[in-house]
Formats: structure tokens, C-alpha cells, sequence
């Protein structure tokens, strides 16, 4: 463990992207306050970017009186959040490979494909409707 406290949170928004572009500016300035190295902070806030607006459009289906909840905790070596709408869910193995052929003309998939490749760890519960994602800070 490093010299810097943990910080853990949750923050409850409704299904509004402008709420959602403040939770990444919050969450940024906080990887930034820990020195977080600039590409994992690129890396998360891109990842945010993804899941929280999944949340609003896909999970939530735009709906306002439904909520995102966001939980997270933060320390200089590893940034670990949750995502959880009150969707149905979906299953992301059903989501098809957008770099397959027959899919490079379909908008589907980029999403969790940028959150997987930007993060270390990205896992959904069975049901479908909450992610958590986690980033290993690299190390100077």
C-alpha cells in the first residue's frame, strides 16, 4: 500500500448524461490529485465515459426518474468503480465482436470493447445491469 489514503464513494445520478459528464469530472480530478499517471487517467475516464452512458441509454432507456448508481474506491496504486442501472440487463457475450467483418458497419459493441481494452479488469453481475471495472495504475 502507498503513502495516500483510499478514497471511496457512491454517487447516485439520474439517467442524465450532463449528470454523467460531471461524475467523470469528479473522478478525474480525484485520479489526478493522487498523481495517477496521465494515460491510465485518459484510459479511465474513457472506460467512465462508456459504461456510464451504456447505463443511461441502454440500461436505463433514457428514463430521468431512473437512477445510475456509481461506487467506487481510489488510492495511488489501483482505481476500482461499479456501474449499476435498474435495467433489465443484457448479456455482454450476446454482443457481437465489432472488429468481426459483418460488423464494422454496426455502431454496437465499441463501447465494452474500449472499456475492456482500456482497463485492466471489466466483469457484469449475471443479471447484466451493473459493471465493475478496475485499472492497475503502471507504474514511472
Amino acid at each position: 500500500m502507498s503513502d495516500f489514503e483510499t478514497s471511496a464513494l457512491e454517487i447516485t445520478i439520474p439517467s442524465d448524461t450532463s449528470e454523467a459528464r460531471r461524475v467523470q469530472d469528479v473522478l478525474e480530478h480525484g485520479l489526478q490529485n493522487l498523481k495517477a499517471p496521465d494515460k491510465d487517467v485518459f484510459c479511465i475516464r474513457l472506460a467512465l465515459e462508456e459504461a456510464l452512458v451504456n447505463a443511461i441509454k441502454h440500461g436505463n432507456q433514457m428514463e430521468i426518474t431512473k437512477k445510475v448508481i456509481i461506487k467506487y474506491t481510489l488510492d495511488a496504486d489501483v482505481f476500482e468503480i461499479m456501474i449499476s442501472d435498474e435495467g433489465p440487463g443484457f448479456d455482454p457475450n450476446d454482443v457481437p465482436d465489432p472488429t468481426d467483418i459483418e460488423n464494422l458497419e454496426r455502431p454496437c459493441g465499441r463501447g465494452l470493447m474500449l472499456m475492456r481494452h482500456y482497463m485492466t479488469e471489466v466483469n457484469y453481475n449475471s443479471t447484466g445491469n451493473s459493471v465493475r471495472m478496475k485499472k492497475v495504475f503502471k507504474k514511472a
